[in-house]
């Protein structure tokens, strides 16, 4: 058929009629049964007259799950929680519907299908409802719908949602939901419904509070020790995947609860294991003080105490090892609370042995028939042990289970060096399993001698009496000089790590901090038992060598080992003269060493400013109050360095430096080296401690004016962190202006200064003379500002002085008031001097250049007149007749004088233009070339140039 050209062929709509689907296409597609509506199958099962028909009850309810088989519509979750608990309700006295709920949790553990995309954010309310009323499902006693409630929660985080949607198209779903298997969740579901994202319903799981509901349900399950176990897997999921169970967990003391039920039977042999793990989960995910918390009950100690050793005695495998490990590090984590009942449980008491075994021969019945395998699993309780032993010396009662157990004794033989240690590896120690000739390997014994020195850098301090009896500090000593006397560590590449075979770096570092803490308890015995053994010659000689070999880039172990050996002599020759000799140019020649360290080290960033820091300390205890080293400091330009220090250095370094220099000003050798110092930019030791002083009233906040005068006479000295209180101080309590003394540096630089005098210092600005003048009164303002603390707190506390007393106090405070105006009056008058001076040196400035102005002038005016005179020949006829004419004049003159022929010294001639109008003066004057400067020279007076001029 032809169709007409400009015509558009229109299509009629047909009119279709709408095809309803047969049931059994609507099952093939996944389409609800339209004829099965859930609020008639609440009413049958809530309707009194319906309420006894448990038949058509169990018939609507196996239809209702045989149409949701593929997963519960989101929109009807909420209809369908309600059916769900009209069915655990009778489930008690009618176990039909035990089955039911069964089913539907099986169908539960499918993904929820939602119909539209909106329909998770409209239906999360009933989503988070239905969960909740899920977990409630623990109430039914009976195993099955526990074990199936179970099941459907850790399928929630087992099953991956399809990604893409299916067609629908395919072979039905099976006639009921008991034939599901959750391999084959899905079958092929209608286009128009879609599984819910997971994430979404393990969101809206967490906010339903099923954990906390899950640990509630545990104190119901004695008798089910299946179901406990099914239960201790959820938990182990649930705290596993997220923070907010966690802390729900632990609301319902969760972390409690699982460890009284630990030991309880259980045919499987999982439950100390799966609890163990929800106990790790809690201490990595949720907050480690309240699960430590928890278990340190008296109840829970015991529970871990029986849990430990049953698998210490009776484990073999390496399962059974490391849930024995697993267990001692929760144990030690509650080593931590200082009011656990460890000891109280005997529990530290019965570990104690172990912490000593093998190195220590023991009868105790629990080392007896101890047998170690020295794994990997024996070695890491072995560390365990030796960490709670540092964990449990935080509890000072336990230091008496420590002295019985021996404990500072298998410290220090930890800790020997590796030629000590030959006889005991070869015997293999004490116990019955030394016997058999094992030993620990090289790497590990490395790995326990570290963890050992760190243990005794904890628990010696606190055993000083085992320590001494044992001689800790020979073995100390004697380690010391095993990792220096080869040098092996020397330009190596620092391994932090313990275990790091073949480098001594790290035993050093320990054994190093170890004698740190032995030696700043400042105990006399111990620090004079390390003296008389060389330790001040030995710290000195490894810290030159480390010096010598390190490399040009610095590690910041090989600086903290620097460092911790400058704090152990300092902490030695703090209080003892003759040590401080022993320190000697050696330990000088150490100090000035690092002295001289460059600024860009200290802002590295490695802990260059701690090495500093030590260094200051140890010149101020080891050098300062000894003559002898003090001179010879001294002639090594040590003072020259603090002070160069304290001129940049940050401003957390200038209390430590600024004191030192105090107390070296003592000898009376010091304050003429401190005047001879000069800094970079020429500033003088005075301008830089003045300038420190104004700096600090900066920080401090202190009222001055734009000069640097006194802007209160009242209160000349009080900073913005003196605030006056309302309530008076305590009894003891420093007041404010006492604490003022030493929480900033004015009273150091008073005290300088008052070693070097006030007077005749060099180098000195006004802005100088004017802060000097505040520096010079500094105790008689402290002093009225201490007076006027006490006027105040009298007044705070109601007290009226009687009158002499009245009359005194206001004399005081008058006094100070007085002082602070004639300082203002002394700063007025410098600043008033100054302006003087400058104004006088202004008035010179300009007449010097007056004056070079009016030489230019005269200049330019001699040059004008030379050049007429040369390129004019009228003019210069003229000068030649008058010079002839003066000439002439001249000679008769000095005829007529005793007929001697005198030259005048200066020639004048006058020379008549040829207008006759005007008269030339001339004086005689250098010839000079045009390229030569106009310039009179440097150096000589203006007035004496010579000039021309004209009339």
């Amino acid at each position: 058929m032809e169709m007409e050209p400009n015509k558009v062929l229109q299509r009629r709509k047909a009119e279709i009629r709408p095809i309803i689907p047969s049931t059994k296409d609507r099952r093939a597609y996944g389409v609800p049964a339209v004829g099965l509506d859930l609020n008639k199958v609440i009413s049958l099962l809530e309707s009194p007259l319906t309420v006894t028909l448990k038949e058509r009850h169990i018939y609507a309810l196996r239809k209702l799950l045989k149409r949701s088989q593929n997963g519960f519509l989101l929109k009807e979750l909420s209809a369908i929680g309600r059916v769900l608990n009209i069915c655990a309700e009778r489930a008690k006295d009618h176990p039909e519907y035990i089955s039911v709920l069964c089913d539907a949790l099986k169908i539960c553990s499918l993904p929820f299908l939602k119909e539209r995309a909106s329909d998770e954010i409209t239906h999360a309310y009933d989503v988070k409802d239905f969960l909740s009323l899920m977990g409630c499902l623990m109430r039914v006693p009976s195993e099955e719908v526990r074990h199936e409630l179970c099941s459907a929660l850790k399928s929630f985080y087992s099953h991956a949602a399809p990604r893409q949607l299916l067609d629908g198209m395919g072979r039905p779903a099976a006639a009921t939901a008991a034939s599901l298997n959750p391999s084959k969740r899905f079958s092929r579901l209608s286009s128009r419904f879609h599984p819910s994202n997971p994430g979404y319903t393990l969101q809206l799981l967490e906010q339903s509070g099923v954990a906390e509901t899950m640990v509630l349900s545990m104190a119901t399950l004695e008798d089910q020790p299946a179901v406990r176990l099914q239960v201790l897997q959820t938990l182990q999921i649930l705290s596993s995947t997220s923070d907010v169970n966690c802390a729900l967990i632990l609301k319902a003391r969760g972390a409690e609860t699982i460890c009284l039920h630990m030991n309880e039977p259980d045919p499987s042999g999982q439950a100390l294991f799966r609890s163990s793990e929800v106990l790790w989960n809690l201490l990595e995910r949720g907050c480690r003080a309240a699960v430590r918390e928890q278990l340190s009950s008296v109840e829970c100690i015991v529970a871990l105490k029986e849990a430990f050793f049953h698998q210490l005695q009776r484990g073999s495998r390496q399962y059974d090892l490391q849930l024995r490990n697993d267990l001692l590090v929760i144990t030690t984590l509650i080593a931590d609370n200082p009011k656990s009942p460890l000891i109280e449980s005997l529990f530290a008491k019965q570990l104690v042995p172990f912490v000593t075994f093998p190195e220590l021969k023991s009868h105790n019945p629990l080392v007896c028939n101890l047998k170690l395998s020295y794994n990997s699993e024996d070695f890491e309780m072995k560390r365990l042990l030796l960490n709670w032993l540092g964990c449990m010396s935080k509890d000072l009662s336990a230091l008496q289970l420590f002295r019985e157990g021996q404990v500072m004794l298998a410290l220090l033989t930890l800790a020997k060096a590796p030629r000590n240690l030959g006889d005991r590896q070869n015997s293999g120690g004490g116990g019955s399993g030394s016997g058999n000739g094992r030993h620990w390997s090289s790497g590990q014994q490395e790995a326990l001698q570290l963890q050992a020195l760190a243990t005794l850098a904890l628990v010696g301090p606190l055993l000083l009496e085992d320590y001494t009896s044992c001689q800790g500090n020979t073995c100390l000593l004697l380690l010391l000089e095993w990792c220096a006397e080869q040098g092996e560590w020397r330009g190596a590449k620092v391994q932090t790590a313990p275990g790091f075979a073949g480098c001594k770096v790290a035993q050093m570092r320990y054994c190093v901090r170890a004698l740190r803490s032995m030696a700043a308890l400042g105990n006399e015995l111990v620090n004079q038992d390390l003296c008389d053994q060389g330790a001040i010659g030995q710290l000195l000689g490894i810290l030159m060598q480390m010096e010598d070999g390190t490399p040009e880039e610095e590690d910041p172990v090989s600086l903290e080992i620097k460092v911790d050996i400058q704090l152990v002599l300092s902490s030695l020759c703090e209080t003892d003269l003759h040590r401080k000799e022993l320190f000697g140019a050696e330990g000088v020649e150490m100090a000035v060493h690092f002295l001289r360290m460059s600024p860009e080290k200290v802002h590295s960033g490695l802990g260059h400013n701690r090495l500093l820091l030590s260094t200051v300390d140890c010149v101020w205890s080891c050098i300062v109050g000894c003559y002898t080293t003090e001179d010879y400091f001294l002639a090594r330009e040590g003072v020259f360095l603090l002070l160069d220090l304290l001129s940049w250095s940050p401003r957390y370094m200038r209390s430590v430096v600024l004191a030192t220099l105090l107390d070296l000003c003592d000898n009376p050798k010091t304050p003429s080296h401190v005047m001879a110092w000069t800094g970079a930019q020429g500033q003088t030791a005075p301008s830089l401690l003045l300038l420190l002083w104004r700096e600090e009233e900066v920080e401090l906040g202190v009222g001055r004016d734009q000069h640097g005068r006194l802007a209160d006479t009242k209160r000349p000295l009080l900073s913005c962190y003196q605030a006056i209180s309302d309530t008076s101080f305590l009894v003891g309590q420093p007041s404010a202006a006492v604490m003022d003394l030493s929480e900033n540096l004015r009273a150091k630089v008073y005290s300088v200064f008052c070693k070097l005098g006030f007077h005749d210092l060099q180098g000195l600005s006004t802005k100088d003379h004017v802060t000097l003048s505040i520096v010079k009164r500094y105790l008689d303002f402290k002093v009225g500002e201490v007076w006027d603390e006490v006027i105040h707190e009298l007044a705070l506390d109601g007290v009226r002085p009687v009158s002499p007393d009245a009359a005194a106090l206001e004399a005081m405070w008058k006094i100070a008031e007085d002082t602070a105006t004639r300082v203002v009056e002394e700063q007025t008058a410098i600043l008033e001097r100054q302006d003087k001076d400058d104004l006088t040196q202004e008035e010179l400035v300009y007449t010097e250049i007056k004056s070079r102005r009016k030489q230019q002038e005269l200049n330019a005016k001699s040059w004008d007149h030379y050049v007429s005179r040369t390129s004019d020949y009228k003019i210069l006829t003229e000068v030649r007749l008058q010079r002839e004419k003066t000439l002439d004049s001249a000679r008769s003159k000095s005829k007529t004088d005793n007929g001697v022929l005198h030259p005048s010294e200066n020639f004048l001639g006058r020379v008549l233009n040829g207008d006759g109008g005007s008269e030339l003066t001339l004086r005689r004057v250098p010839i000079r070339g045009a390229a030569q400067r106009d310039d009179p020279p440097a150096g000589r007076d203006p007035e004496y140039f010579s000039t021309v001029s004209v009339k």
